[in-house]
């Protein structure tokens, strides 16, 4: 009898991934909830789609064998809730919680990681008197201690930038209340119990390379499977790709993979997927713990498809259904493979985009590239949804190679290959020194499948760019 498996937020591009996995024919797959309905511009109407899910499933037909999830809040924390309110393997919501809220998930690795995280300070944006209690030297980062696609991050390097910062925060951190009612459910400790969505956490600068480790935790032992790095453009802020398999030294994976172990059984995290974000500084040898993510990271699966001869969408099924996980090594086509950001760095009005035979054409001269536009004409770069604070990220492209130099050739191609056309706005630049400026709106009728103007890649086969704290502006 075929497994019934549901999928939170089920698109077209993560279907066909599961469709792909091992033992896929024994798969029943259904969507539950629409994904536009769950972003809906950053109005997370939490416990409506949570009721609305149960009801979906209260009248199912037939045995509920897995619920499942690859995107952030509230997807993640919905997972848990409804795994178990139907009995089905998944983690608990306290220790979904425990790892999302960013100031309580810190106090937890300061148990039993301190060497690798940085200083850390909780304060109220609403406070006229904040920045006094913050006892860092600039430059230092702050973010809300909930948000999703680290939105509303910002690095300080001054009072100005503060005084911006927290304009923006008071008037965006809103969109996250929704967070607060997770955490009546759960018994905080009294450090965190009135730390709610509309704090922030200031932290001391980190650097180095950055990567995410991915691995599960599967009847309480915890595994790791891949690490990719994140390669940033010169401004730092922003990343040009992610690539598989990691360039780390093999020492410096297998640290990591101790760290994780460590930080994911402390918070007695189980029977699910998570990834763990690192930065390595090669100068001190210094390894930093960024954060946890509570899931698979969709932008990646192509990747370990390409390289690993599956998606990591199998170690989402697998755990799920309370199956021991196969996960295949380096059986795929590729021995690389990278995820590229095509960035604007202004707002602009979309007035064209690839045609269909752009995209065919591309698909002769490059086969086995997947391209994955974030935008459509008509519309303003502002209004594509989860945008970060320092750039516009119109498309992605996935790609599959020899090596570390074809890998670069084959994106210069695309970029060739595929045009947009843009009318220039009468709006500030989104550069990294106009971001506290302007946040991007967002839209929720846009994801389309399917790239944008030039960003210059690396001439030399490899580089690494110095990365600073938790600047990530995309999330994987």
């Amino acid at each position: 009898m075929k497994k019934n498996i549901f999928v939170i937020g089920l698109d077209d591009f993560n279907l066909h991934m599961i469709q792909s996995v091992k033992n896929a024919e024994n798969y029943n797959i259904y969507g539950l909830l629409d994904i536009h309905q769950l972003i809906d511009s950053g109005k997370y109407r939490l416990i409506d789609m949570l009721d609305l899910a149960k009801e979906e499933l209260g009248k199912f037909d037939g045995s509920i064998d897995a619920i499942v999830g690859y995107t952030d809040f509230p997807v993640s924390t919905i997972a848990p809730i409804l795994c178990e309110h139907f009995n089905v393997p998944g983690p608990t919501l306290e220790s979904v919680i425990k790892c999302e809220h960013k100031y309580w998930s810190r106090l937890e690795q300061k148990m039993v990681i301190p060497e690798h995280i940085p200083d850390f300070k909780k304060f109220d944006p609403y406070d006229d008197k904040a920045l006094e209690q913050i006892p860092f030297e600039y430059p230092f980062w702050v973010k809300p201690v909930k948000s999703t696609g680290s939105q509303l991050g910002f690095r300080i390097s001054n009072k100005k930038d503060f005084k911006k910062a927290i304009t923006i925060l008071r008037n965006r951190i809103g969109l996250f209340k929704p967070f607060d009612q997770l955490l009546d459910m759960v018994q905080l400790p009294p450090e965190v119990a009135k730390v709610n969505s509309s704090h922030c956490v200031a932290e001391q600068i980190i650097s180095g390379r950055q990567c995410t480790l991915e691995g599960y935790v599967f009847n309480g032992q915890v595994y790791t499977y891949g690490i990719i790095d994140s390669i940033r453009e010169p401004n730092r802020t922003t990343f040009a790709r992610y690539q598989y398999p990691s360039k780390l030294p093999k020492g410096v994976q297998e640290k990591m993979s101790g760290i994780a172990e460590k930080v994911m059984k402390h918070v007695d995290f189980n029977n699910s997927p998570f990834n763990l974000e690192f930065f390595w500084n090669e100068k001190k040898d210094k390894i930093w713990f960024l954060e946890i993510n509570t899931r698979i990271p969709q932008s990646h699966s192509d990747l370990f498809q390409k390289v690993d001869g599956v998606s990591n969408h199998q170690i989402m099924i697998d755990v799920a259904l309370g199956l021991d996980p196969w996960f295949p090594k380096r059986q795929g086509k590729f021995p690389v493979a990278g995820k590229f950001f095509l960035r604007e760095y202004q707002d602009k009005l979309i007035t064209g985009i690839p045609k269909k035979e752009d995209l065919e054409t591309l698909a002769h001269k490059i086969p086995e590239t997947l391209v994955d536009i974030q935008g459509k004409a008509g519309m303003k770069l502002s209004e594509i949804p989860e945008q970060d604070s320092y750039s516009y990220a119109t498309a992605f492209i996935y790609i599959g190679a020899q090596n570390q130099k074809e890998l670069l050739e084959k994106f210069k191609q695309c970029r060739e290959l595929l045009r947009f056309q843009f009318r220039d706005l009468t709006v500030p630049s989104v550069s990294s020194e106009k971001a506290l400026e302007k946040i991007p709106e967002a839209e929720p009728d846009v994801v389309i499948q399917v790239t944008t103007v030039p960003i210059e890649v690396p001439n030399k086969e490899e580089i690494y760019y110095e990365q600073s704290g938790d600047q990530e502006m995309i999330k994987p």
